[in-house]
C-alpha cells in the first residue's frame, strides 16, 4: 500500500485508536511500582503517542502532498532523476512520451466534453534531464473544429518537496481551468503541470548548477521545445506562461525574468526570491558570484535590464513572510519600466493549500488573457 493510500490512513488511525483503548483498559494492571509495570506504562504511552503523530502525518502529507511514495519520503526514490543519454541517432528516446491517461475527474466523461489528464515522461534534448509531467488537455483540444489551432500554454510547478499529482488531485488545476474556459472567463489552455525539483531529493531552485543539473535550462529550452514537438502549442513566448507556488513560484518568476524570449508571463503564488542554501538544495553556484546575484529577483530588478515580461505576485497582509519583499519587489518592477506587474493580496492567508485554492481561478483568468494561441 501506498504512502498516499486512503488504507494506509485508515489502519493508523484505526491503530492510534486501538493503542489509546488499550492504554485506557491496561493502566489500572500497570498502575504498581515495580520496574516492569513503569516499563509497560512508558511503552503504551510511547506506541500511542508514535501512533497519533504517524496518524496526524499521513493526515497532513493526503492534504499538501509533501511525498509522493514512501520512497520519496526515504529519499530513496528512483523512478526520477537526472538521466544522461549518451546513446545517439535512432537509439536516443524522444523528447516526450505519454505513460498514461486519466479524466479530469470522476465525472469527466470523454475528452471532447470533459478535456483529458496525460501522465507524460520528459527527456530534455541539451541537458539530459529526465522527469515526469502531467499534461492538461482541455476539451477543445480533441474537438474537429479545433483540429488546426494552437493552444496557449502554462507550465505548473510545485513548491518543494511537492508532488505533481498534488497540482491535479488537491490544487485542481485542470478542473478549474476547465471550468473557466466554460464560463468565457479563461480561454482554453494546455497546462503541464510537474514539480520544479527535477533532480529528487536535490532542491536544485531551478539553477543552471555549475557542474550539475541544468535546471534553468532545462524549464528554458528543454521543456517547452519537448511539449511543442507533441501537442498543437504555439512555439513563441507569447503563447507561453509558468506558474508556481513557493519555490515553484520563484521559479516561474526567475525563469520570465531571465528567459522573455521563452515566457510571456509569470505567476508566483506565495513566492520567494531569493534561492536559500541549505542541506536540501547543497551549494548551488559553487562560487559563482555572477549566477548567485542573478538568482536573488530584487537584485535582477535593480541592477540588470527589465525583462519585457508580465509577472503576478500574490501574498497575504496576516500569515504569510513574504509579504514586505513581494512589497518590494512590487516597487522595484514598478520602477523599472518595461516589466509590468501585478499582484493579489489578501487580507488573511497562509503558506498553504487553502490559500492557493483562493489565487488560482483569477491567476488562471490573469495568465490567460496575456496569452496568444499563436
Amino acid at each position: 500500500m501506498g504512502l498516499t493510500s486512503n488504507k494506509v490512513l485508515l489502519l493508523s488511525v484505526l491503530f492510534a485508536l486501538l493503542l489509546f483503548v488499550g492504554t485506557v483498559w491496561l493502566w489500572p494492571r500497570l498502575a504498581r511500582r515495580s520496574w516492569r509495570a513503569v516499563g509497560g506504562r512508558v511503552g503504551l504511552l510511547l506506541a500511542t503517542q508514535l501512533a497519533l503523530f504517524a496518524s496526524i502525518g499521513l493526515s497532513a502529507n493526503q492534504a499538501f502532498g509533501f511525498y509522493a511514495s514512501w520512497a520519496d519520503l526515504l529519499g530513496q526514490e528512483t523512478e526520477q532523476g537526472v538521466v544522461v543519454d549518451h546513446s545517439a541517432g535512432g537509439g536516443a528516446p524522444g523528447p516526450l512520451r505519454v505513460v498514461d491517461t486519466r479524466r479530469v475527474d470522476a465525472g469527466g466523461g470523454r475528452p471532447q466534453s470533459a478535456g483529458q489528464v496525460q501522465k507524460v515522461a520528459i527527456n530534455g534534448r541539451t541537458t539530459h534531464i529526465t522527469t515526469p509531467a502531467y499534461v492538461y488537455l482541455p476539451p477543445e483540444y480533441f474537438e474537429p473544429a479545433y483540429r488546426t489551432r494552437t493552444f496557449p500554454a502554462a507550465v505548473v510547478l510545485t513548491g518543494y518537496p511537492g508532488t505533481a499529482e498534488a497540482l491535479v488531485d488537491k490544487l485542481h488545476y485542470p478542473r478549474t481551468a476547465r471550468q473557466l474556459a466554460r464560463d468565457g472567463s479563461m480561454q482554453p489552455m494546455i497546462l503541464v503541470m510537474m514539480r520544479p525539483t527535477v533532480a529528487p531529493p536535490r532542491d536544485t531552485e531551478c539553477v543552471d548548477i555549475p557542474g550539475g543539473p541544468q535546471t534553468e535550462s532545462f524549464f528554458a529550452k528543454d521543456l517547452p521545445d519537448a511539449v511543442a514537438a507533441h501537442y498543437r502549442v504555439g512555439k513563441k513566448a507569447s503563447s507561453w506562461g509558468i506558474i508556481g507556488d513557493s519555490t515553484g513560484g520563484y521559479c516561474a518568476l526567475k525563469l520570465a525574468m531571465h528567459h522573455p524570449e521563452a515566457y510571456a508571463a509569470a505567476a508566483g503564488l506565495s513566492a520567494y526570491y531569493k534561492a536559500p542554501i541549505d542541506p536540501t538544495t547543497g551549494d548551488l553556484f559553487h562560487g559563482d558570484k555572477t549566477l548567485r546575484k542573478e538568482s536573488d529577483l530584487l537584485w535582477f530588478l535593480k541592477n540588470r535590464s527589465a525583462p519585457a515580461t508580465s509577472l503576478l505576485v500574490t501574498s497575504s497582509k496576516v500569515g504569510e513572510s513574504n509579504y514586505k519583499a513581494t512589497q518590494k519587489f512590487i516597487e522595484l518592477a514598478k520602477a523599472n519600466g518595461r516589466t509590468r506587474v501585478s499582484s493579489i493580496i489578501l487580507d488573511s492567508g497562509g503558506h498553504n493549500f487553502n490559500t492557493w485554492r483562493r489565487e488560482i481561478p483569477p491567476t488562471l483568468q490573469w495568465i490567460s488573457g496575456r496569452l496568444s494561441d499563436r
